[in-house]
């Protein structure tokens, strides 16, 4: 039988332990194990032992300038966390209050309109998941830079679940004159990166986004208020959205001049090639990597279109001499990236790997010489050649 008194005494002690708990809590870091664990936080952050999971960072010609790579390889699912989104920047991540923050709509409209953060966030909204890639992301895979790893050769890519308000209703409620045909978006960073769009793009499916991945999104993605145009080049997804000016036709930024268009053998260059093209690459096994011995090891990578929806992914296991289908994890969203994988048994012999993917649109991903023989060798901006990984025999994967 429970002695009543010394049962009161213990869980009098316990009592007192709890209150002193949070002074002992009191100052320490979020990676000091304690004996019943970490403490709440307002605010959840990543495992210590997660660390390594990082962005490879590279500086432009001014500080302010340069880009972040997206470590694939270390990633699951189709989702890019908003912290290891590959960002770009051009000229600062500019400090924006969205309490002041406003969108003029003007140019060829009916009413000329500001809008505000409070404005948008009352009108009807979408949430959609699409990917964004820089139109340069896997040159160097072209003009004999290639990646040793999946960050390096393709880390200018992500994606996640953008919520916003389509284009089109802010349109709607200016309304549009019938001369327009184009729109010039610009932004609120220091060089006041501006892009034209084509009037048909712009109706379709562009979002006047504020969210990402369910919270708001990052300052350096945009913060507060960004476009997203799916499936087109990264450039002309303008963030700190500022102005949007109805136009007939496209005022020739420097953005889409000297800088987004592809130079062809003949001296001629394409300008406004917007789409990114049906694209794959395997990042588990990959650059970078070891295999521990021969065995069983699943194959896995991502594939996007651009166009539309990933409708099929081959994996070649023998140097491109035969293909096998690999599985793609449903649901399989347009203009988005879709999970594949294959189950294999390595044999210990070197080798190497490689995917290619085809859209709905019937479009297949080419391999390297099918686009040299197509542009030449100076237009590597929308590149998406089949990458190959090396697999030598004593597991250590390379570029190959």
């Amino acid at each position: 039988m429970l002695d009543r008194r010394k049962l009161l005494s213990s869980a009098a002690a316990f009592g007192a332990l709890a209150l002193t708990r949070p002074k002992l809590l009191a100052g320490s870091g979020p990676d000091v194990p304690h004996e019943l664990g970490l403490p709440r936080r307002a605010y959840g952050y990543r495992s210590s032992f997660e660390r390594h999971v990082v962005r490879s960072l590279s500086v432009g010609q001014h500080p302010d300038t340069g880009s972040a790579h997206t470590p694939l390889q270390d990633l699951y699912g189709v989702i890019t966390p908003s912290a290891l989104h590959f960002e770009r920047i051009h000229a600062g991540v500019p400090a924006i209050n969205p309490a002041r923050h406003e969108i003029l709509v003007h140019g060829l409209v009916d009413r000329p309109l500001i809008f505000r953060m409070k404005d948008l966030e009352r009108m009807p909204s979408v949430s959609r998941v699409h990917f964004i890639e820089c139109a340069g992301n896997s040159g160097g895979e072209q003009d004999g830079f290639p990646g040793n790893t999946p960050q390096e050769s393709h880390g200018l890519l992500s994606c996640s679940e953008w919520t916003g308000v389509p284009l089109s209703v802010l349109l709607e409620q200016t309304g549009i004159k019938p001369t327009a045909k184009w729109i010039l978006a610009e932004g609120a960073d220091a060089c006041r990166m501006a892009r034209s769009l084509p009037l048909e793009k712009v109706l379709d499916d562009i979002i006047v986004a504020y969210g990402q991945n369910g919270e708001a999104m990052r300052p350096e993605q945009g913060y507060p208020v960004r476009l997203v145009v799916p499936g087109w080049e990264g450039n002309v997804n303008v963030k700190w959205l500022r102005r949007l000016q109805v136009l007939d036709q496209p005022t020739m930024t420097a953005w889409e001049t000297a800088w987004y268009t592809d130079l062809l053998p003949n001296g001629k260059a394409r300008q406004f090639t917007f789409v990114m093209e049906a694209k794959s690459v395997i990042t588990r096994p990959a650059g970078g990597q070891r295999l521990s011995g021969p065995g069983f090891y699943e194959i896995t990578g991502i594939a996007w279109s651009g166009r539309g929806k990933i409708v099929g992914v081959e994996v070649s296991t023998d140097g491109g001499r035969s293909w096998q289908k690999a599985a793609v994890q449903e649901p399989v969203q347009a203009k988005a990236f879709a999970r594949f994988s294959l189950p294999w048994n390595w044999n210990g012999s070197e080798n190497t790997i490689a995917s290619r993917c085809t859209d709905d649109t019937g479009y297949q991903q080419p391999a390297l010489e099918q686009i040299v023989a197509a542009r030449g060798l100076n237009a590597t901006d929308h590149y998406n050649g089949i990458k190959w990984w090396r697999i030598r025999a004593n597991g250590e994967i390379t570029h190959a």
